[in-house]
């Protein structure tokens, strides 16, 4: 699934921050300048003033989206940018004065103050931030791993364009060419070329790719079914303009590294969706993560005691579009877990490529048949295992509601349609679980079920599954 927001506002929080501080700063003095030496916001008057100025700052950012390509501005575009910026809040403000009938309260002389305050404040902030982030190479935000497809002739021009036209937004992985073989260990400008694009399918299958970049001569042409398959394989694939061709609903004229794109995937979603998600993955994830703090003080005992070692258990998962992650429970089994899977993979339950076993003996306290409900089986059952993984969802790892990650073994393993079910963050939760969980025992119905949410989310969605769920939680069915 793909979405605006990597072009927008809010991958720069940082920036979004940094004007806050500066409005209030610029607030704070020019109320000094016309009342002397005191604290704005003991006067209820100028403390609603105060909020307004953040919530119309707020406001701005969200549907102004005055962010959009602020690392490549140079001083004059940022000027005006900020310029516009302020008189928005400003209005805001002269609004809230006229409607409320207080202007005759609130000091002219303390506005009259604010405008050029905010604007050397707001100003200087930015460029001297900007220049922080320059001489350090910071980033706030995870770029996006990118391959690139294209010709001999053309890649030194595509990348140089690249270069010139972005700001650490994305990071070229590899090349492919479209014309001629690969030689061993060639390279662009430090950049692998990894295969020949009939190859493409495979070398992303079992690799952290987010997007596929297409720049290539109308006369050379790209195979319709390339693009099917990197669309059906779940990534967002980038196609410049006068190469048309590419058909679906999910696609929009984009811009990409200076080039015009046609932009497809299998689900595009709006930035304020997405916004709207992870508003909700961070609320959930600090309720849960306080949850398991409890838990912990009267499950981290218990399992010690029944089985001593780690009470966490870590593992490294595969998530969105094949980023690795470490994920974390509460052990509900004994620690060489592990080393006795292959022993019972015969026993599988799942015909496919996940790992569910009704009678499994690796649980503690399920005894030697693994038929017995100890502490194990109560932990599963009541899905307590579960709660640590909050920790990924609040730093942003996973989501409350998403596809279920898969171990590295399983992954190693997938097809390419496989891949797809990838396309979003893993989720605590998700269609499969709400719709049997244990009980289906297909790993295609499983796919099924994911592609059928990513195809069709909602953020109305994630509401009804997560409160699914806690029905299911709470009957305990299909937990194994």
């Amino acid at each position: 699934m793909y979405s605006r927001i990597s072009n927008s506002w809010l991958k720069h929080w940082d920036f979004i921050l940094l004007d806050l501080i500066m409005l209030q700063a610029a607030y704070v003095f020019s109320c000094i300048m016309r009342r002397g030496l005191h604290i704005p916001y003991h006067d209820p008057l100028y403390l609603n003033i105060g909020l307004l100025i953040g919530l119309a700052d707020i406001c701005a950012a969200f549907f102004m989206e005055p962010y959009h390509g602020i690392m490549r501005r140079g001083y004059f575009q940022e000027f005006k940018n900020v310029l516009r910026h302020v008189v928005v809040v400003c209005v805001f403000e002269i609004a809230y004065l006229f409607l409320s009938q207080n202007g005759g309260a609130f000091s002219r002389l303390s506005f009259l103050w604010f405008v050029p305050a905010a604007l050397i404040f707001v100003y200087v902030g930015r460029v001297l931030w900007k220049g922080f982030l320059v001489r350090h190479k910071r980033l706030f935000y995870d770029k996006v791993k990118m391959l690139l497809i294209t010709t001999r002739e053309e890649v030194e021009d595509t990348l140089e364009i690249m270069k010139l036209n972005s700001f650490n937004e994305f990071e070229i992985i590899g090349i492919a060419f479209v014309d001629g073989n690969v030689r061993e260990d060639e390279a662009v400008r430090g950049i692998p070329v990894v295969c020949c694009a009939d190859a493409v399918p495979d070398y992303i299958q079992t690799r952290w790719v987010d997007a596929v970049l297409i720049k290539v001569r109308q006369s050379y042409g790209i195979p319709r079914h390339l693009i099917d398959t990197c669309i059906n394989m779940g990534l967002t694939v980038h196609y410049s303009l006068g190469d048309l061709g590419i058909g679906g609903n999910n696609q929009y004229i984009n811009r990409m590294g200076g080039f015009t794109v046609v932009t497809s995937s299998l689900r595009v979603a709006q930035q304020r969706e997405v916004f709207l998600k992870r508003v909700l993955d961070i609320c959930g994830g600090l309720v849960g993560v306080l949850l398991t703090g409890i838990i912990f003080l009267f499950l981290g005992p218990a399992i010690y005691s029944a089985s001593p070692g780690p009470i966490f258990f870590s593992q490294t998962r595969v998530g969105k579009n094949g980023k690795r992650f470490k994920i974390y429970k509460f052990r509900s089994m004994y620690t060489d877990a592990e080393k006795r899977k292959q022993e019972l993979m015969k026993k599988n339950e799942m015909q496919g490529f996940m790992f569910k076993m009704e009678n499994d003996p690796r649980i503690i306290g399920s005894g030697p048949d693994g038929s017995r409900h100890g502490l194990g089986w109560f932990i599963r059952k009541t899905s307590l295992d579960e709660f640590p993984q909050f920790w990924n969802v609040l730093k942003g790892d996973m989501s409350l509601v998403g596809t279920r990650p898969p171990t590295e073994d399983e992954w190693q393993q997938y097809e390419h349609s496989h891949r797809a079910r990838l396309a979003i963050k893993p989720g605590l939760t998700g269609m499969w679980q709400v719709s049997g969980r244990s009980n289906i025992t297909d790993f295609e119905e499983v796919v099924k079920l994911d592609m059928e949410y990513i195809k069709n989310w909602t953020f109305g969605m994630d509401i009804k599954i997560i409160l699914k769920t806690v029905l299911v939680v709470l009957k305990g069915s299909g937990s194994k």
